[in-house]
């Protein structure tokens, strides 16, 4: 069905139409753009949660991670990220795909409509004026016609009249012969036009009409399949993304399956296990009898004891089970955790140290390889150049590898102090008679914040290798037990002089002789004492030893 043909007569109403279809067209476009945008900010929101619950870069974090249900949620937030970047390729491509080519398509709709219209206004107004000349024509010929008439009618009036003269006669019939002759002539410009005008109007309504309201009706259906188009990229752009979609909720749903109750509780175990083994069993002691006290091992500590100890001079390391009230970091060696934990943060600080030594090694090879290229090709650098960089790496290799045999030593120490399996068995209890009872409700009551001796000696073997030891405050003085006053096993002198500013340490003049009473444990310090209220540790490499009895102090 032809516009030109059904609706010749209806050049308003499709203007009106066509005008309406691009608005259309630009309503339609104005949506995509609205939808575009919401892809965007729901993929700016999602990227914001999944960055606002990422881990942060702190130890408590990295504890975290271990977990296996902490790892999972890690693993559905890369997943959400990954999400909100296909919302960002639905956004980009209805921009490229819809919305920049519906704009540059209805630049050009309205350009071709105005044009259309344009030729059918210029052939509305040339028939229009081609009727108004046949109108034009027409009139002149009645005019023409009606003169003729009256012409020949004054004539036959002059000619029956017996009084007017032959002359007066004969210039009415001429004249009445002239109006008669300019009817004849309007009368066949008439004709002429009125022809020429039925085949332009058979032209206009036919041809040219029909031919400018089919290239409208070509522009709107081009106008609609655009639109059509437009609509099923809608759709597949959505559907394009479902396969990126489904594999990350596949990766989600994989994240959560990864999940397990026992791998997490035994890391629990791992991360919080002390390696310490529980107390014995508590002796019954009999105050009836008329003999002192005595106190096992194994045994709580009664509150005159503790008095009495906390007004001593008080040297030991805090007890393993009783927090530390210094809020500040805890010593070099880790002594002011658990043994089990203290191995882990121990073997970890040495990874970690053979990594930096690793990563130093690789930059000492390339510009080794470096300074090789410029000795063959001088013109490409300066060998010199390089030297300084070398020393400074060799110089980090050399601390970083004594701070790796200073952690090897301690760790070495703490693996030889752990608990073995065997030593799990407990001393079993001794009740007597009635008092059974009475004497375990008072020990109970005590405080049970010690620990056997041999959790004592561990203590102690963490002072002696830490060279810089955390001195005790009075306010701590109930939680600190007494260390007896080491033997002598020997002598030194001082090879160097050591100014010993770090806690822990003692200052040595070179050529003094001092007395040791702790061999180095392979940590490279070695504890010595001047006097009986001096003494602190020095680098081993700084003194000349002389164990036992071998020389006598001068």
């Amino acid at each position: 069905m032809s516009w030109g043909t059904e609706l010749w007569d209806q050049f308003d109403n499709l203007e009106k139409h066509t005008q309406w279809g691009i608005e259309f067209t630009e309503k339609y476009a104005k949506f995509v753009k609205e939808r575009s945008e919401i892809e965007v900010n729901y993929a700016k929101q999602i990227r914001n949660l999944s960055k606002k619950y990422q881990p942060k870069k702190n130890s408590r974090e990295e504890e975290e991670s271990k977990y296996t249900f902490c790892q999972a949620f890690q693993q559905t937030l890369s997943e959400l990220n990954d999400y909100a970047g296909q919302h960002e390729l639905i956004s980009e491509n209805l921009t490229q795909l819809i919305i920049n080519e519906l704009s540059r398509f209805l630049q050009e709709l309205k350009s071709e409509r105005k044009s259309h219209f344009h030729d059918g206004r210029k052939a509305q107004q040339h028939i229009e004026t081609s009727w108004k000349q046949l109108e034009s024509c027409k009139k002149r010929f009645e005019r023409d016609c009606k003169e003729a008439d009256r012409a020949q009618q004054y004539f036959e009036k002059m000619d029956a009249d017996i009084n007017v003269t032959k002359a007066d006669v004969e210039k009415a019939r001429q004249q009445a012969q002239m109006r008669h002759q300019m009817a004849a002539d309007s009368k066949s410009e008439y004709s002429s036009y009125l022809q020429k005008f039925n085949q332009e109007q058979n032209d206009h309504y036919y041809t040219n009409i029909p031919n400018i309201f089919q290239k409208l009706q070509d522009m709107e259906e081009k106008r609609i399949e655009k639109l059509g188009e437009c609509m099923k990229t809608f759709a597949d752009v959505d559907r394009q993304v479902l396969p990126i979609v489904d594999k990350c909720l596949d990766g989600m749903t994989k994240a959560a399956e990864s999940v397990e109750p026992k791998t997490d509780s035994k890391q629990v175990v791992e991360s919080y296990k002390s390696g310490f083994e529980p107390p014995g069993d508590v002796e019954f002691e009999d105050y009836g009898l008329d003999m002192k006290r005595t106190v096992s091992e194994n045994s709580l500590s009664n509150p005159k004891e503790v008095k009495e100890k906390s007004t001593g001079k008080s040297k030991g390391k805090l007890w393993p089970f009783i927090k530390n009230k210094n809020k500040g970091s805890g010593p070099e060696d880790f002594s002011h955790l658990p043994p089990e934990q203290r191995r882990k943060k121990l073997q970890g600080k040495i990874d970690d140290l053979n990594k930096d030594i690793q990563k130093e090694m690789d930059k000492r090879d390339a510009l080794t390889k470096m300074k090789d290229v410029y000795v063959k090709n001088p013109q490409m650098g300066d060998p010199a150049s390089v030297d300084p960089r070398l020393a400074e790496i060799a110089e980090s290799i050399e601390k970083m590898q004594f701070e790796v045999q200073k952690f090897e030593g301690w760790l070495a120490e703490v693996e030889e102090r752990m608990p073995s399996k065997s030593d799990t068995q407990r001393r079993s209890v001794i009740f007597e008679t009635q008092n059974n009872a009475t004497t375990v409700s008072n020990n109970c009551a005590q405080d049970r914040e010690s620990y056997t001796e041999e959790q004592n000696s561990e203590t102690q073997v963490k002072a002696s290798i830490n060279p810089n030891p955390t001195s005790s405050t009075p306010d701590d003085d109930d939680e600190f037990d007494d260390e007896e006053t080491l033997p002598t096993i020997g002598t030194c002198k001082a090879l160097y002089p050591f100014e010993g500013k770090n806690e822990g340490t003692i200052a040595i003049a070179e050529g003094e002789l001092l007395y040791v009473i702790e061999q180095d444990k392979g940590d490279g310090w070695t504890r010595i004492r001047r006097n009986e209220e001096e003494e602190g540790y020095v680098p081993t490499t700084y003194i000349e030893v002389f164990l036992e009895t071998n020389q006598l102090m001068s």
